[in-house]
Formats: structure tokens, C-alpha cells, sequence
């Protein structure tokens, strides 16, 4: 509701309005992202032979529901190019598809898995997805975009998902590698993710201005990154269905 200090108090058919809709039992309840998850009961099914696991439950129920019949499996060369793109963003080479159409045994897409899992074009693959959201660059984005060099934190990236980093650690050097005990020169160059805002060389540029740009994009990107929540309208403005104020 609008606030009193806003002046704008609802008018009589409005009330009315809310108060027909609560009277006719409307749901309410906080977004759903602010509510702590919970492991939902499994849905029942009537074709439970189907299910793998536990996902597939899910998945067969809602399409039960839909009277929908869940499609057939895919054949060989369909699943192996599918995880080659997913786990790579690569196509398989015709040799790895020969060889996975030779294997007979139960845990031949196991294998197939676990060998995308140790290539370095997985580590590529999954960092690409977390540089865009750490809004990396090569550039300094202002004034004449010239050339910057940051690439270590990249392959910094890069290695962290090919060695499987537990993502606490995975963050935590980010945010303070250089804090630790004796860090090692990783876990300095780890905190390149405090340092991939917008930068310029500009002679001209105002310190102080410079400054504000740079914490108020740090703060923006922790929001989004570590939150799933844009706090960037905040920055001009309160939230007005988010837990964001202005002030915070």
C-alpha cells in the first residue's frame, strides 16, 4: 500500500476492491525467493516403472496431468551429442561417438560423463556462464574501451571448475582471498572478481566519481551473483516489492 508520507491514500472503490479479493480467498504470502526451500513429498504417479529417480516423479506427474505420454528415450548418438553440448558447449568428435556406440556396458554413459567432466573445455564451458555474471572484460568499458588485462582471474575461473572447487572456497577467495593466511598468489589473483567493474585510464576522470561507480556496480553484482536479486534500482529509488531500500 502506498505509504502515508506518499500522500496517496486509496480511494474508496479501490478499498473495496482489496476487499473483495481477500473475501473471495485470495492467496497471499512473500515472493517465493525469500522463502527458505523446503524437500517437497513425491508426487504420485501412475506409471512409477518410468521413474529413474527422483526428479522423474515430478516431471511424470505434471505430464500425467497434462495427459501427455513422456516421450521415448533417446538413442545413442542423440544422448552423447546432448551431454557433449551441455557439459562442453562443444559437439562430440566422431571418434568419442564411435566409441560410445561400441560400449555395451551399463555404465557406458557414466564414462562418457565423467571424461567430459575431467576435459578442460568443461572448466571453458561453465566459466563462460560465470564471467558474464561477474561482469568480466578485456576491456575498460568507458572512454575509449581501450585494452585491459585481467585474464588470470579468468583462467583463475577456469581452473576452479576444472578442479571442482567446493563453492564455499569457490567464494570465499573471491570476496577475500587476499585476507587469508598467507594467501597464495591464486587466492590474490581469485579476488579479480572485486576488480572487473568498469575501469578508465581517462586523465580526466573525478576520483570521488569514480569511487561511488565502482562500489555501487561491487554492491550490484553481489546482489545479482550471490542473491539472484537486482539491487541496482535501489541505487535512485526503495524497492517497491523487493527488501531493498534506498538506504540500505
Amino acid at each position: 500500500m502506498p505509504p502515508k508520507k506518499a500522500h496517496k491514500p486509496l480511494s474508496a472503490d479501490q478499498i473495496a476492491v482489496l476487499r473483495r479479493w481477500i473475501e473471495e480467498g485470495a492467496a497471499w504470502s512473500s515472493h517465493w525467493s525469500f522463502e527458505p526451500p523446503h524437500k517437497p513429498a513425491l508426487p504420485h504417479v501412475k506409471k512409477s516403472a518410468w521413474c529413474c529417480n527422483e526428479i522423474d516423479r515430478f516431471i511424470l506427474a505434471r505430464l500425467e496431468s497434462e495427459g501427455v505420454p513422456p516421450s521415448s528415450e533417446a538413442d545413442k548418438p542423440t544422448l552423447i551429442r546432448r551431454v557433449t553440448l551441455d557439459l562442453t558447449g562443444l559437439p562430440p568428435r566422431v571418434q568419442d561417438v564411435d566409441a560410445f556406440l561400441a560400449d555395451s556396458s551399463q555404465a557406458a554413459y557414466e564414462k562418457v560423463v565423467d571424461r567430459l567432466l575431467d576435459s578442460t573445455h568443461y572448466g571453458e564451458h561453465m566459466a563462460r556462464f560465470w564471467l558474464d555474471a561477474v561482469r568480466y572484460g578485456d576491456t575498460h568499458g568507458l572512454h575509449l574501451d581501450n585494452y585491459r588485462e585481467i585474464w588470470p582471474y579468468r583462467d583463475w575461473v577456469i581452473g576452479a571448475f576444472s578442479s571442482n572447487k567446493p563453492f564455499d572456497r569457490f567464494i570465499l577467495e573471491q570476496l577475500a582471498g587476499d585476507l587469508l593466511p598467507n594467501p597464495t598468489l591464486d587466492q590474490i589473483i581469485a579476488t579479480g572478481f572485486n576488480r572487473c567493474h568498469v575501469s578508465t585510464n581517462e586523465g580526466g576522470s573525478i576520483e570521488e566519481e569514480v569511487y561511488v561507480r565502482n562500489v555501487v556496480d561491487q554492491v550490484d553484482t553481489n546482489g545479482i551473483v550471490f542473491l539472484g536479486l537486482s539491487t541496482g534500482c535501489a541505487r535512485c529509488h526503495d524497492h517497491k516489492y523487493d527488501p531493498i531500500r534506498m538506504k540500505d
